[in-house]
């Protein structure tokens, strides 16, 4: 990756966002919708986060990237409202490093602004390796950030990377189990046990959890039934690009 981010490559946007529901499992109604950015490169084609992600983030080309990839969240906010879209809030991934960025909340309140979006229509996505962070700066920064009126969302946890103890320093909104999580549902007492001990573990620090990798309705009836009221995955719906989220009757 070079040390630029190229605006287009091919007449193609470089950075693409794409979003899927996150829905409310009594009403089935779509609650949130979780972006995934995809990276259009000149030679080695679309790449998904999984292939640019850690090479971005020991490069401060994370932070240029997060920039474009916020201000499409925002435009892509901004065109679900003017569709009557129902939504709470949409997500974008911020990187750590954006946290230890002293313009980070002028930035994201000027890119609002500009766009007339409600802070409150934006969560930002976290990686797990945010419970990490030794110096407090990233909470501190998360904090006014959930003043101004934004969300913040930790993915993945719940994985064998992600050091669990860790969320009760870090304020988030919303908690996203890792489909690690999700796939011990139903394979033993023991296994369901240790899903609602963490979803319980999340409840009691105050944060909404919602299971990823849910593939049918008895996984989510019984997730529900443990007190998470949110899922995401095959059962709920792909990744699409923004031209494609519509109003229900105009689907």
């Amino acid at each position: 990756m070079s040390e630029e981010v190229q605006t287009l490559v091919g007449g193609l946007r470089a950075v693409e966002l794409y979003y899927r529901p996150i829905r409310e499992s009594s009403s089935g109604n779509t609650a949130f919708y979780q972006s995934q950015t995809r990276l259009n490169t000149p030679g080695l084609g679309t790449l998904t986060p999984e292939n640019f992600r850690d090479v971005a983030e020991v490069t401060n080309q994370c932070v240029t990237l997060f920039e474009l990839e916020v201000v499409q969240a925002i435009e892509a906010a901004k065109k679900f409202i003017e569709r009557d879209v129902i939504f709470e809030w949409l997500s974008v991934y911020m990187p750590a490093e954006y946290l230890r960025d002293i313009r980070a909340e002028r930035n994201l309140m000027e890119f609002c602004d500009h766009l007339e979006v409600h802070t409150n229509k934006i969560c930002f996505a976290l990686s797990s390796k945010i419970l990490e962070e030794q110096d407090g700066s990233a909470s501190t920064v998360m904090r006014n950030l959930r003043n101004r009126g934004f969300h913040f969302m930790l993915e993945g946890f719940g994985s064998d990377s992600c050091p669990m103890m860790k969320l009760s320093e870090f304020n988030v909104d919303f908690v996203m189990l890792s489909p690690e999580v999700t796939h011990f549902l139903g394979k033993s007492e023991r296994g369901d046990s240790a899903v609602k001990s963490m979803i319980d573990f999340i409840t009691e620090l105050e944060a909404n959890p919602i299971a990823d990798g849910v593939t049918g309705s008895l996984q989510a009836e019984k997730l529900f039934s443990y007190g998470c009221s949110y899922c995401a995955g095959p059962l709920t719906g792909k990744y699409v690009a923004e031209r494609f989220i519509r109003r229900k009757n105009d689907e």
